[in-house]
């Protein structure tokens, strides 16, 4: 499909948006990285169909699972597909990605949304347009949800799907849209839907809260049209109903009454056999998800009868990777292995010596990092089971380190032994912050909330020396330069540390503040007394503490609260 120029953004600023390769990946990579920073949030709006917190984990990993499909399918194909030759086989590794990788009941309504969509947009011929092609797709991913769901109920997923695919399809009309602008208008009216569903369903409305699954469905909108256009949403924000913590509800399932077991399969099927096959489950049970097509199914349904419910696949065809989840047993393991731990800890990503013993003097458990050496998702969850505590918060402290804390969340709390939350904080400073918040005697709810706004409301920068020729937000640099940084953008060159470091902290006071923290990393001299004087002469109101970092490349590291 053909470039579409992008006018009037929302950033105010021109752009061109190319559906290729390189936008699918983009696409993958910021759909990941939404859902790692909104996991938690997700997670806690989960009261429908099951309330057991792990819509957003679910979605996450779905999505996760089809990234690393496409990731693999370039890798196998070598370099030159890699750089575009063959968009059509990438999206269907990436379709395919999601469809194993479904994990739970939106998992498996995300990956029929991506994989129809998908499977229109490679069916786009060169001159098509891709705004009317998009809008194609979202008609026919909506439509194929629905199908999917055994009984379709409004205020969920679904009702925001079919929204902002109106949106999409009205927008389309205009022979002058371009794929970001259907993008856009879909984002806005998936914002608009969900904060509808409260009063689409009165378990929804009861606990104040919107539904879980049609939040994550508007994160990977909106990282779908920053993918295209190259530009953030701006769009009100989301909704989160009336209370952060929605209030537990009894359904039908994790009930007495309810179904005891979760059954999920993949399944080698014709197409034929696959409304008999729903039709047979709907009888079993409820919550049922059969999704896929082209002779792969993925099933997914909530029975007392698993033996009815695997040998409906097997006359339907070839199930594989049986998956049962007794709900009574996996509550009472996950009771039983949180007996054996204990208390509250945090788990720290520091970048120097001096801030890893700052973060263990204060109780941490500490993961150092290097530039070049970030933790893995394995180190970060040898973290938390070295912890034995029943409820961890994780402090990744570097947004490239944020994936990895989330995936690691996500894994620790698989075993139904800990409790995990990440407090997104994208800097030292921001990890500083939270730290000096944290407060175990609070309930875990409550202590994860003032971390998570104390790391917020820190404004944070930094002061580097250029490594090499580069091209910066603040215009070009060349080896030695000082670089002035500010909320993670190249924002300063010059040619002196004081002065960028004190241009910095000028910026940064500029909002207002109370106190100045400054960290100082290595052959750092005297660049933390200077600006400490300079603070005194220029901001007398204003605190300054100073810190012994240690961390390398970053002489010092500036935060203002």
């Amino acid at each position: 499909m053909g470039a579409d120029t992008e006018s009037g953004s929302r950033a105010g600023a021109e752009s061109i948006a190319t559906f290729d390769l390189s936008t699918v990946r983009r696409f993958a990579e910021l759909a990941v990285w939404g859902l790692s920073e909104a996991r938690e949030e997700i997670d806690a709006l989960n009261v429908y169909p099951v309330p057991d917190g792990d819509t957003g984990t679910n979605m996450y990993l779905t999505m996760d699972a089809a990234r690393e499909a496409l990731e693999q399918r370039l890798a196998d194909a070598g370099a030159d597909e890699a750089d575009g030759a063959d968009l059509r086989g990438a999206m269907q590794a990436y379709a395919r990605g999601a469809l194993l990788g479904a994990r739970g009941n939106s998992g498996v309504i995300l990956s029929q949304l991506i994989g129809a969509l998908l499977r229109r947009m490679a069916q786009g011929a060169p001159d098509d347009r891709s705004a009317a092609v998009f809008a194609d797709g979202m008609v026919l991913a909506t439509e194929a949800a629905y199908a999917a769901v055994g009984e379709p109920v409004e205020g969920t997923i679904l009702s925001v799907a079919r929204a902002a695919t109106l949106a999409a399809v009205a927008r389309a009309q205009d022979p002058e849209a371009r794929l970001g602008d259907v993008l856009a208008a879909a984002a806005d009216e998936a914002r608009a839907a969900l904060a509808r569903t409260p009063d689409q369903m009165k378990l929804l409305h009861d606990a104040g809260v919107v539904d879980a699954g049609g939040r994550g469905l508007c994160v990977i909108l909106d990282a779908a049209e920053t993918a295209v256009t190259g530009h953030r949403s701006v769009g009100a924000p989301v909704p989160m109903g009336r209370h952060a913590i929605p209030r537990p509800l009894p359904t039908g399932d994790l009930t007495p009454d309810g179904p005891a077991y979760e059954v999920m399969y993949l399944l080698d099927a014709d197409d034929e056999a696959i409304p008999e096959l729903r039709t047979r489950l709907q009888t079993l049970g409820d919550s049922l998800v059969v999704v896929g097509g082209e002779g792969l199914w993925n099933v997914h349904v909530h029975v007392d009868d698993v033996g009815s419910a695997v040998e409906a696949g097997i006359d339907a065809g070839r199930p594989r990777r049986i998956r049962v989840t007794h709900f009574a047993e996996q509550l009472t393991r996950a009771r039983e292995k949180r007996a054996e731990r204990r208390g509250r800890a945090v788990v720290v990503v520091a970048a120097g010596e001096g801030l890893a013993s700052l973060f263990r003097e204060a109780g941490a458990e500490v993961i150092e990092s290097v530039p070049g050496r970030r933790p893995s998702t394995g180190e970060i969850l040898e973290a938390i089971e070295r912890t034995h505590a029943e409820e961890v918060v994780v402090l990744p402290n570097d947004p490239d380190s944020l994936g990895v804390a989330g995936a690691a969340a996500a894994a620790a709390e698989e075993n139904g032994n800990v409790r995990v939350v990440v407090v997104p904080t994208r800097a030292q400073v921001q990890g500083i912050a939270a730290m000096a918040v944290h407060e175990p005697g609070r309930s875990f709810d409550s202590d994860v909330v003032h971390m998570t706004s104390a790391a917020r409301s820190t404004r944070h920068g930094a002061v580097t020396v250029a490594a090499k020729q580069a091209m910066t937000t603040a215009g070009p640099c060349e080896p030695g330069d000082v670089l002035g940084v500010l909320q993670g953008d190249f924002a300063i060159v010059g040619d002196d540390l004081v002065e960028v470091a004190t241009e910095v902290l000028e910026r940064l006071l500029g909002g207002g503040g109370e106190m100045v923290t400054l960290v100082t990393g290595q052959d750092a001299d005297d660049l933390a007394g200077r600006c400490e004087a300079w603070v005194e002469a220029h901001h007398p109101g204003v605190d300054v503490l100073v810190y012994e970092g240690g961390q390398a490349r970053y002489p010092l590291l500036v935060a203002v609260e």
